[in-house]
C-alpha cells in the first residue's frame, strides 16, 4: 500500500501542490451594493461575493488581511471600497470586472472602519471609524490622500450618505441624532462643517429649547441675591457646562432609523415612533409629515417605524419589520401611504438599481429579492439564505458530485459541488447538531439536541426523503461519525456515550449497543482498512480536572451484526472484553486526534501550545491507564485551537484552527505541503474541513462568518494525485456490492411513515404485555411517551430481573408484613404502660440508617439555626457598637433631661460632641488673627494721635482724656444685641471678636466668622450645661435628702400601722438614658438557658451548702438564747411603746366573784398601768404624727423650691435655644452667600473659560481669513494672467496673420471664433423618466473627459478639407495651432473662473463665521460685566439679622368674632375716604421716615467728609512743613511761578503729538504709493513678460519679414532710423536719472522726518536729573 512507500526525495515528491478558491457560499449580513445595472455585491467573511443579476454568475474578491470590513460602490466609476478588520485597518479601492487594485488607503484608524459612502461622482470617498475615534474622513482615492478631517467623540453613527445632486453635503445619523456635514473647498483645501438638527419629542411636537448658557427668562430675588443658570449651580466650569441639562429638562426625542436624499436636497427621515420627518438642509428646518387620510393595509398589517427608505419620484417606499413595503407619496407637509409589495419576513435593505428599473429587496436572514418594474413576474428570488448558521457538511458518495450542508434550525440542503447552487433541502422542524454522510449507500444521518437520528435517503438528489428515525437517549447528539467503509455508525452524545449503529439501510440501521466514556467528548476517529476484519475507534476526551486527555482505543468485529447479543449485556452496554478498550492519557490538552491506518500511532492537535504531535501506542496489551509520550513534534504555525483530520488514503494529515489557514501535511514528516487561507481569527477561525474520497474536492466552513469555502487543487504533483486515486479506486472497487445492494434497498423502501408505525406499535405492544403489579410502579412506565432506546434496554433489564426474582420478592413482602404487626402489637403495648417507662416513637423504627439520617439531618438544621442566630446577633451587636460609638461614646456630654417633681416641666441638655483637632487649630487661627487685627487698629491710631500731638501741643492733656475715654471704650466694643442680631452675651459668650454684620464683605470673613460663631454656640451650651448639670446634681441631693426622710416616714407609718404610700421620687429612663445600655434581669421574658454541665454542679454543691448554714446556725448560741429570754433586744426603746403589751394577771380568767382583795389590789393596778400605757401611747402617737407632717412638709417645700428653680432653668433653656438657632441663622446666612459667592466664581471662570475658547475660535477663523484672502489674492492673479493672455490672444489675431489678404484674415478670424460642439450621451428617455435625480453635476474625471472629446472635436476643425480656398498651408498649419491655443486658454480661464467663485464663497462663508464668533465674544463680554455688577451689588448688599421688640399680633379672619347684633351700619364711602386717607398718612409717615433716612444718611456722610477734610488738614499741613523744608531748583521755582504749567506742558505735547500723527500719516501715504508703484511695476512687468512670451512664440515667422525690411531701411534710409533710435535712448536716460534724482531726494526727506520723530519722542520722555 501507499503507507508503505519509502520516499527519498520529499521535496521533489510534493513539489507545486497548492491550493485555490473556487467558489464561495455566503449569505449577506450587511447591505447589498449594486456595482452597474446588472450586478451586485456584498461582503461574507474573507470574501466580497459579485452576482450577475442576469446570468446568476458568481465572481469572488478575496481580502488578503483577513475578514472583509464595510463595503461600498460607486456605479459611475464602476469601483468597489471594502476595509479589513485588523489592528490599524486599510481601505482598498479595486475595479469591477477587472478586479484590479486601483487604490490602497492607509489612515490612522486604530480598529475598525464602521462606514464607507462614495460621492456620486465618484472621485470622493467617505469613511466613518468607531471606537476610539469616531473619525470621520474625506478621501481622494484617485491620488490616496486625505482631504479633511474631524473627529466626533461618542457620536455612534449608523448611516452616511452623499447628497446625489451635491457632493458637498453629508447627512450622518444615528439612533439618536441626525447631523449634516457641509464639505467646503478653497482650491486645494478642505473643511468640514457640522451642523446637529434639533429632533422633535416622541411624540412629534417640536420642543422650544431655552439658552442655557446665556438665559433671559431668570426671575430676580432681589433679597438673596441674583439667580444663576443651573450650570453655575452645579459648579460646572468646562466644556460640560455648555451641554449641562438637569435630569427634569431631558426629554425623550425621536429616534431616527433611517434616511434619504431628495432632488431638492431635502431629507426625508424616518423614526423608530413611526414619525416621517422632512429636513431642509440649508436651514435645519424639521418638519413632521403628518398622515393625509387612513387606509386599510395589506392583510390589516400595522404601519410601523420605517426599518429602511429609499426614494422615489413624489416619494418613497418604506419597510419595517413586519415583511411589508410601503408606498408613501408625499405632497406638501402630508404622505399617503399604499401597499407596494409583501415579502417573506422582515426587510432589512432596500436599493434601486441605478436605472430604476430595478428594487432590490434584502431581508434581515440574507435573502435577496429582485422586484422589476413592467416585468412579469415582477419579483425574483437572487439570492435565499439559509434558516439558521450552517453546522456541518459532507460530501455525498463518492463525493465527486454533491454535497449536503446542516444547519442549527434543521435544515438539510443539497448542493452541486461545480457552482454550489441548492438542489433541494428538507426541513425537519429540530435543532440539529451533527450531520454525516454514509460511504456504503446513498444515505445520511443528522442528529438532534433531544436525541434523535434522523436517517435520509440522498438516491434521489432532487426530492431527498426522510427514511428513518431513531431515538436514542434524552442527551442530545454531539458527533456522527462512520468508519471509512461504511459498515458502523458511531454516535457520541454530551452524556458522554458512545452508540454503534449498523449503518446499512437493509438492517433498518439496527443499534448495536454502547460504551461509556468521559463526557466531554472532542472526536471519534476511526480505521477501517478493507483488508482488516476489525473496525478500530479512538475516542478524544478532556479531564479538566487533572489538566489531561484521554484516549481510549477500542475494536469492533465485523461481524457484530451477525450475532450481537453476544457483545452487549441487557442493558445495550457493550462489554469491554469483546470490544478490547484500552485507555490512554496525554499530559497536555489536545483539541484534536486522530488513529494512524495502521493502528500504531495517534496524531494530536495540541490546544494550549502550537504544536501537531504523533504518539507510539505500546504493542503489549495493558490494563489502567496508560501515559503517552510525544513521538514525533512539529510546529503547527497555526494559533488557537484547532482540529485535525486524515483524508481517505491516509496519507495527508488537514488541519485547521482558528487562524483560519487549511494545512495539508505529510503524515510521516507532518510538515506542510499545501496551505490555503479561507478564514480569519476575526470570525473565530474555522469550524470544520471535509475532503471527497478522490481528494480533489474540500469543503470548509467558517465558524462565525457563515462561509462556506470551496477549495481546489491549483496543482498536485503525480506522486500525489497517483497515490489518492489508487486508494480511491479500491475502496469504491470493493464498496461497490455494498452500494448497489443498499442502494436497491432504499429504492425499494418507503418513507419514515411505514418506520414510524412500527415504532409506535412496539411501545403499545410492550405496554400491553406488562401486568400492573407493584414492580410495574417501580417501573413508572408512560406508554404514551415516546421511550428512548437506551431507556427501553434498561426497562427490559428490569422487567427481566423482575420476573427472574418474583417468588424471592414475595417471600421478602410477606416477611416485611408480618414483622409490621408485630411493631404495630408493641406500639399499642407501649401507649399502656406508665409514661417512665414509655419508649419514644422514634424507638419503634427499625431502619437505622433513617434513623441516623434524620439525626443528622436535625443535628445539620440545628448548627444552620445557631450559625444564622449567631451572625444575626453579631450583625446587631456590631449595630450595637456603632451605634453606641456614633451616638453615646463619641459624645463628650450626654444627652440627657430633668423633669420636675409636681409640675410637667421637662428640661433637656445639650448633647456636645469633643471638638477636633481640625477645628480647634482652625478657632486658634481665627482668634489669633483677630487679636493681631485689633492690635494693629490700635498702633494704628496710636500713631496718628502721636503725629497730631506733634502737630498740636497745646491739646495734650484733651488729647489724654480722649485717649482714656477711647481707652475705656475699646474694652467695651461690644456692639448692641440688636445689631449683633442675637442675645449670645447674655450667655458670657465673648461676642468682641465678631466682624460687624455690616462689614462682612470677603470670603475670607464671612468663613472667620462662622468659625467663630460656631465657638460662640459651643460656649453657649456648655454655659447652659454647666447650669443644668448643677441643677442635675441638686437632684440628685434633693432626692437623696427625700429618701433619707422616707426612710424615717416609713418608720413611723410601720409604728402608726397605716396604710399611706410613702411618695419615693427616682431618676426616669431620660434622666439616666445610660439604663438603655445595660439589660436588666427583670427585662428578660425567657427563662436563661442553663447548660447541663451547670445543673449537674449545681445540685453536686447543694448539700454541702445546706450543710454548712446548718453548721453555722447550731453554733450561734447566743443569739438563740437573747430571742428566747429578751425577744431579741437589750432594752426598750421608746418606738416599742406602741407595740408594747401589759401582760393580764393570771386571776382574770377566773370569774370576778372568786376573786380575792389581793387579787382586786392586782386588777387595780394593772387597768392603772394599762390607762398609763395608753396615755403614753396617745401622746407619742401624736408627736410621730406631728414628725410625719413636717417630714412631709419638708419634702414638699425642698422639692418645690426646686421646681421653681427647674422652671427657671426651662426658660434659660428656651433662651439658649433661642441664641442657638439665632446664631445658627447667621450661618446659614453666611453659608448661603458663600455658596453664591462659589456660584458666582463658577460662573464667571466658566465664562473666562467660553472667552478664551471663543478667542481661539476666533484667532482660527482670523487666520484662516487670512488664508482664503492670501489664496484668493493667489488664485484671483493667476486668473487675471489667464484672461490678460486670452486677449493678447485674441487681440494679436490679425497682426499675427498680417501678411495674409484681408479677405482671408477675415474669414479665418470667423474661423477662429468657430468652436466645436460637444456631443453629449444620450439617455434613453423611459431612463430618464424612472430616474428621480435627473442630470447630476459630473465630476472632474468627467470634465476632463469632456475636455479630451473638445480636443478630438478640434482635429476635425483643423481637418485640411476645413481650409479656406488661396491659403497656404503653412498659414494654415499656424492658423490651427494658434486656434487650439486659444481653445486651450478658454478651457483654463473658465477652470479658474469655477474655482474662483468656489474661493470667493469660502470666503464669505468664513467671514461670515467669523462675524458670528465675534458676536459671541461680544456676548460674552457683556454677560461678564452683567455678572461682575452682580457681584458687587451682592457684596455690598448684604443681609444682616437684627432683632427687633414684639409688636402688635394681627389675627386671622376666621380668629374674628362673627357677632352683629351691636353693629352699626354706614356708607361704604365713609370707609373708603378713610382708607385713603390713613393711605395717604401712611405714605407720609414712609416718606418722613425715607425723609429722615436720607438725613441720618446725610448727617453720616458729612460726618465722613469732616473726618476726611481733617485728615486732608493734616496731610496739607505735613506737605507744607515738607514744602518749607524742600530744596527748590529753577525747574521747580519755573513750576511754581508759572500759573498753568501743566496747561503748558499739555500744549507742548499735544503739538508734538499732531506733529507725530502728522509724520506717521504722511510715512505710510509713502509707503502706500511706493507699495501700489511696486505692484503696478510688477503687474506691468509680468505683461511684458507674457509679451515675450507671445513674441517668442512668433519669432520664428518673424525673421524673415524682419530680415527683409532690415534690407529695404539699409536701402531707403538707415541714417535717419540710427538718429531715430539714438534720440530715444538719450530720452530714455533722462527719464532714469530724473527718477533716480527724485527718489533720492524722497529717501533724504524720510529720513530727516524719521530723526525728527526720534527727537520728539526722546523730547516727551521724562527727564530724571540727579540731584
Amino acid at each position: 500500500m501507499a503507507q508503505s512507500r519509502e520516499r527519498e526525495d520529499a521535496s521533489t515528491y510534493f513539489a507545486g501542490a497548492s491550493l485555490s478558491v473556487r467558489w464561495v457560499q455566503g449569505f449577506p449580513s450587511q447591505n447589498v451594493h449594486f456595482v452597474n445595472d446588472h450586478t451586485i455585491c456584498y461582503p461574507s467573511g474573507n470574501f466580497v461575493i459579485f452576482i450577475n443579476l442576469d446570468t446568476k454568475k458568481k465572481t469572488v474578491l478575496q481580502c488578503i488581511n483577513g475578514i472583509v470590513g464595510v463595503v461600498a460602490t460607486n456605479v459611475p466609476g464602476e469601483v468597489v471600497a471594502f476595509s479589513d478588520r485588523r489592528l490599524k485597518p486599510v481601505i482598498y479601492i479595486y475595479s469591477f470586472p477587472a478586479l484590479t487594485r486601483k487604490s490602497k488607503l492607509k489612515g490612522n484608524i486604530l480598529l475598525d472602519y464602521a462606514l464607507l459612502c462614495f460621492s456620486y461622482c465618484g472621485t470622493y470617498l467617505a469613511s466613518y471609524s468607531s471606537l476610539p475615534e469616531f473619525e470621520l474622513a474625506l478621501w481622494n482615492w484617485e491620488s490616496n490622500v486625505i482631504l479633511c478631517r474631524k473627529s466626533q467623540p461618542g457620536m455612534d453613527v449608523s448611516q452616511m450618505s452623499f447628497n446625489p445632486m451635491n457632493w458637498h453635503q453629508m447627512c450622518l445619523s444615528s439612533a439618536s441624532a441626525v447631523s449634516l456635514w457641509t464639505i467646503e473647498r478653497s482650491n486645494q483645501d478642505h473643511h468640514f462643517r457640522m451642523r446637529l438638527v434639533k429632533l422633535p419629542l416622541e411624540d412629534g411636537s417640536l420642543v422650544n429649547e431655552t439658552d442655557m448658557l446665556f438665559p433671559t427668562s431668570l426671575r430676580k430675588d432681589l433679597i438673596y441675591g441674583p439667580i444663576l443658570p443651573l450650570s453655575a449651580i452645579a459648579g460646572l466650569v468646562g466644556e460640560e457646562a455648555e451641554t449641562f441639562r438637569p435630569k427634569d429638562d431631558i426629554y425623550p426625542l425621536l429616534h431616527p432609523t433611517m434616511h434619504c436624499w431628495t432632488p431638492s436636497s431635502d431629507l426625508y427621515v424616518g423614526c423608530e415612533e413611526g414619525h416621517l420627518l422632512m429636513i431642509n438642509a440649508e436651514t435645519l428646518k424639521v418638519t413632521v409629515l403628518q398622515k393625509a387620510e387612513e387606509i386599510t393595509l395589506l392583510d390589516e398589517g400595522q404601519l410601523i417605524s420605517p426599518f429602511t427608505l429609499v426614494y422615489q419620484k413624489d416619494g418613497m417606499l418604506a419597510s419595517g419589520i413586519d415583511g411589508l413595503i410601503y408606498s408613501f407619496t408625499v405632497k406638501d407637509s402630508k404622505y399617503q401611504v399604499k401597499n407596494f409589495l409583501e415579502v417573506d419576513g422582515p426587510v432589512a435593505h432596500l436599493i434601486f438599481s441605478p436605472s430604476y428599473k430595478m428594487l432590490l429587496i434584502q431581508t434581515d436572514k440574507g435573502t435577496v429579492y429582485i422586484y422589476t418594474f413592467g416585468e412579469e413576474p415582477a419579483l425574483d428570488k437572487v439570492l435565499e439564505a439559509c434558516d439558521g448558521k450552517v453546522l456541518a457538511m459532507d460530501f455525498v458518495t463518492p463525493g465527486t458530485k454533491h454535497f449536503m450542508t446542516l444547519t442549527n434550525s434543521g435544515e438539510v440542503n443539497l448542493l452541486w459541488i461545480e457552482d454550489g447552487t441548492c438542489i433541494s433541502k428538507i426541513l425537519l422542524g429540530t435543532q440539529a447538531t451533527a450531520l454525516a454522510c454514509s460511504p456504503s449507500s446513498w444515505s445520511a444521518v443528522v442528529g438532534t439536541m433531544d436525541g434523535y437520528l434522523y436517517f435520509l435517503d440522498t438516491q434521489n438528489v432532487e426530492f431527498p426523503r426522510v427514511i428513518h428515525r431513531t431515538f436514542l437517549s434524552e442527551s442530545p447528539v454531539k458527533i456522527l461519525t462512520y468508519d471509512q467503509r461504511g459498515i458502523f455508525l458511531l454516535v457520541g452524545t454530551v452524556d458522554g456515550n458512545i452508540f454503534v449503529i449498523d449503518a446499512k439501510p437493509s438492517n433498518s440501521f439496527q443499534i448495536f449497543g454502547y460504551t461509556e466514556t468521559s463526557k466531554d467528548i472532542l472526536q471519534i476517529s476511526t480505521v477501517s482498512l478493507p483488508v482488516s476484519d476489525v473496525v478500530d475507534v479512538l475516542v478524544l476526551s478532556l479531564r479538566r480536572e487533572v489538566g489531561r486527555s484521554r484516549l481510549e482505543l477500542f475494536s469492533l468485529p465485523i461481524m457484530l451484526s451477525q450475532a450481537p447479543p453476544i457483545f452487549s449485556d441487557e442493558r445495550g452496554r457493550l462489554k469491554d472484553d469483546f470490544v478490547h478498550k484500552f485507555l490512554y492519557e496525554v499530559e497536555h490538552f489536545l483539541s484534536s486526534a486522530v488513529l494512524g491506518f495502521e493502528s500504531d500511532k495517534i496524531y494530536g492537535f495540541c490546544s494550549q501550545v502550537p504544536y501537531i504531535c504523533s504518539y507510539l501506542l505500546p504493542e503489549k496489551d495493558h490494563t489502567g491507564v496508560c501515559i503517552l509520550k510525544p513521538h514525533q513534534k512539529v510546529q503547527s504555525k497555526q494559533y488557537g485551537s484547532g482540529m485535525i483530520c486524515m483524508s481517505s488514503h491516509g496519507l495527508w494529515l488537514l488541519t485547521v484552527a482558528k487562524c483560519g489557514f487549511v494545512f495539508i501535511r505529510d503524515i510521516f514528516s507532518l510538515e506542510v505541503f499545501a496551505r490555503c487561507r479561507s478564514h480569519s481569527h476575526q470570525g473565530h477561525g474555522i469550524q470544520c474541513i471535509r475532503m471527497s474520497m478522490d481528494g480533489q474536492h474540500i469543503l470548509v466552513n467558517g465558524r462565525d462568518d457563515g462561509t462556506l469555502v470551496y477549495l481546489k487543487w491549483k496543482r498536485l504533483g503525480p506522486n500525489l494525485a497517483s497515490d489518492i486515486l489508487e486508494y480511491y479506486q479500491q475502496l469504491t472497487a470493493t464498496l461497490n456490492n455494498t452500494m448497489e445492494r443498499e442502494n436497491e434497498y432504499l429504492a425499494a423502501s418507503g418513507g419514515l411513515s411505514k418506520h414510524v408505525e412500527q415504532e409506535e406499535e412496539e411501545p403499545a405492544e410492550s405496554s400491553k404485555k406488562l401486568s400492573l403489579d407493584s414492580s410495574q410502579e417501580e417501573l413508572g412506565i408512560n406508554p404514551k411517551k415516546e421511550i428512548s432506546w437506551i431507556q427501553q434496554k434498561r426497562e427490559e433489564a428490569i422487567k427481566n430481573e423482575v420476573k427472574m426474582f418474583s417468588q424471592k420478592r414475595k417471600e421478602i413482602k410477606r416477611g416485611i408484613k408480618e414483622l409490621s404487626r408485630t411493631i404495630m402489637s408493641m406500639m399499642e403495648e407501649n401507649e399502656k404502660v406508665e409514661p417512665i417507662a414509655k419508649l419514644e416513637q422514634q424507638e419503634f423504627c427499625l431502619d437505622l440508617e433513617e434513623l441516623e439520617r434524620l439525626h443528622d439531618e436535625s443535628e445539620e438544621e440545628v448548627a444552620k439555626i445557631r450559625k444564622e442566630v449567631e451572625m444575626h446577633n453579631l450583625a446587631k451587636s456590631y449595630l450595637t457598637e456603632l451605634i453606641r460609638e456614633e451616638c453615646w461614646n463619641s459624645m463628650a456630654v450626654k444627652g440627657r433631661a430633668l423633669k420636675c417633681f409636681h409640675i410637667p416641666y421637662v428640661v433637656e441638655n445639650f448633647p456636645m460632641k469633643e471638638r477636633t483637632e481640625e477645628e480647634l487649630q482652625q478657632l486658634k487661627r481665627v482668634v489669633q488673627q483677630k487679636k493681631t487685627e485689633a492690635e494693629c487698629l490700635k498702633l494704628r491710631k496710636e500713631i496718628v494721635e502721636v503725629q497730631s500731638a506733634t502737630l498740636i501741643k497745646k491739646h495734650h492733656e484733651e488729647d489724654d482724656e480722649e485717649e482714656e475715654d477711647e481707652e475705656k471704650t475699646v474694652k467695651d466694643t461690644s456692639l448692641p444685641n440688636y445689631l449683633l442680631g442675637s442675645l449670645s452675651p447674655d450667655f458670657g459668650a465673648d461676642t468682641s471678636l465678631l466682624t460687624n454684620q455690616l462689614e462682612l464683605h470677603s470670603r475670607e470673613e464671612k468663613i472667620n466668622q462662622i468659625i467663630l460663631l460656631k465657638d460662640i454656640i459651643y460656649k453657649v451650651k456648655k454655659a447652659f450645661n454647666s447650669e443644668f448639670d448643677a441643677a442635675y446634681k441638686q437632684k440628685e441631693f434633693e432626692i437623696a435628702r427625700v429618701r433619707e426622710k422616707n426612710v424615717r416616714i416609713e418608720e413611723i407609718i410601720s409604728d402608726l400601722e397605716l396604710e399611706e404610700k410613702v411618695w419615693q421620687p427616682v431618676f426616669e429612663d431620660c434622666e439616666q438614658p445610660e439604663r438603655a445600655l445595660v439589660v436588666e434581669d427583670d427585662e428578660i421574658s425567657f427563662q436563661k438557658h442553663i447548660p447541663p454541665w451547670q445543673s449537674a454542679k449545681t445540685e453536686m454543691t447543694m448539700p454541702f451548702g445546706m450543710e454548712q448554714l446548718q453548721q453555722a446556725r447550731a453554733s450561734d448560741a447566743r443569739q438563740r438564747g437573747l430571742m428566747d429570754m429578751m425577744g431579741g433586744v437589750l432594752e426598750v426603746k421608746k418606738e416599742d411603746i406602741l407595740r408594747m403589751v401589759i401582760p393580764q394577771p393570771a386571776f382574770m380568767a377566773k370569774a370576778d366573784a372568786l376573786w380575792s382583795e389581793e387579787e382586786r389590789k392586782q386588777f387595780k393596778d394593772y387597768e392603772k398601768k394599762v390607762k398609763e400605757l395608753n396615755e403614753e401611747r396617745d401622746k407619742y402617737r401624736k408627736s410621730l404624727e406631728a414628725e410625719m407632717k413636717k417630714l412631709q412638709n419638708s419634702i414638699q417645700e425642698s422639692t418645690q423650691n426646686f421646681d421653681e428653680h427647674l422652671k427657671r432653668l426651662f426658660e434659660r433653656r428656651v433662651k439658649a435655644e433661642m441664641v442657638v438657632n439665632q446664631e445658627e441663622m447667621k450661618i446659614n446666612n453666611l453659608v448661603y452667600s458663600l455658596l453664591l459667592d462659589e456660584e458666582l466664581s463658577s460662573r464667571e471662570q466658566f465664562l473666562n473659560n467660553y472667552l478664551l475658547k471663543k478667542q481661539e475660535e476666533k484667532n482660527k477663523t482670523s487666520e484662516a481669513i487670512q488664508k482664503a484672502r492670501e489664496d484668493l489674492d493667489v488664485f484671483k492673479e493667476q486668473h487675471d494672467i489667464l484672461v490678460a493672455e486670452d486677449k493678447v490672444l485674441e487681440r494679436s489675431f490679425k497682426r499675427e496673420f498680417s501678411d495674409v489678404s484681408g479677405h482671408q484674415v477675415d474669414i479665418l478670424y470667423k474661423l477662429f471664433k468657430r468652436r466645436p460642439r460637444v456631443h453629449k450621451q444620450k439617455t434613453h428617455a423611459d431612463v430618464n423618466s424612472l430616474v428621480p435625480y435627473g442630470e447630476r453635476p459630473g465630476s472632474g474625471k468627467l470634465n476632463k473627459e469632456n475636455f479630451t472629446q473638445l480636443m478630438k472635436s478640434m482635429d476635425e476643425l483643423d481637418s485640411i478639407n476645413n481650409m479656406p480656398e488661396g491659403l497656404d498651408p503653412t498659414v494654415w498649419e499656424h492658423f490651427c495651432i494658434t486656434r487650439r491655443a486659444k481653445v486651450e486658454n478658454e478651457y483654463k480661464v473658465k477652470q479658474k473662473a469655477a474655482g474662483l467663485q468656489e474661493m470667493t464663497t469660502f470666503l464669505r462663508k468664513r467671514l461670515e463665521d467669523d462675524e458670528a464668533v465675534q458676536r459671541e465674544i461680544e456676548r460674552v463680554f457683556q454677560e461678564l460685566l452683567r455678572l461682575q455688577d452682580e457681584k458687587v451689588k451682592f457684596q455690598v448688599n448684604l443681609t444682616i439679622q437684627i432683632l427687633l421688640k414684639q409688636g402688635q399680633v394681627e389675627l386671622e379672619n376666621f380668629q374674628l368674632i362673627l357677632e352683629y347684633s351691636d353693629a352699626i351700619l354706614i356708607n361704604k364711602n365713609i370707609i373708603e375716604d378713610l382708607n385713603s386717607v390713613i393711605r395717604t398718612q401712611g405714605q407720609k409717615k414712609v416718606a418722613s421716615m425715607m425723609e429722615s433716612k436720607e438725613v441720618h444718611k446725610g448727617i453720616y456722610q458729612i460726618e465722613w467728609e469732616h473726618k476726611k477734610m481733617e485728615m486732608e488738614m493734616e496731610d496739607l499741613n505735613q506737605k507744607a512743613w515738607d514744602i518749607q523744608m524742600l530744596f527748590f531748583s529753577r525747574d521747580r521755582q519755573k513750576y511754581l511761578n508759572e500759573p498753568n504749567y501743566e496747561n503748558v506742558i499739555a500744549i507742548q505735547i499735544g503739538i508734538m503729538e499732531q506733529t507725530i500723527n502728522v509724520i506717521d500719516k504722511t510715512h505710510k501715504k509713502n509707503v502706500q504709493n511706493c507699495k501700489k508703484l511696486l505692484k503696478k511695476l510688477g503687474r506691468y512687468s509680468n505683461q511684458k513678460d507674457i509679451a515675450n512670451y507671445t513674441l517668442s512664440c512668433n519669432l520664428r515667422e518673424e525673421l524673415v519679414a524682419v530680415s527683409e525690411r532690415q534690407d529695404i531701411c539699409n536701402e531707403i534710409g538707415s541714417t535717419l532710423t540710427c538718429e531715430k533710435i539714438a534720440k530715444e535712448r538719450y530720452e530714455n536716460l533722462l527719464k532714469k536719472q530724473k527718477l533716480t534724482s527724485i527718489s533720492k531726494q524722497q529717501a533724504e526727506q524720510i529720513s530727516i522726518l524719521q530723526a525728527e520723530v526720534e527727537r520728539l519722542r526722546m523730547k516727551t520722555f521724562p527727564a530724571l536729573i540727579p540731584m
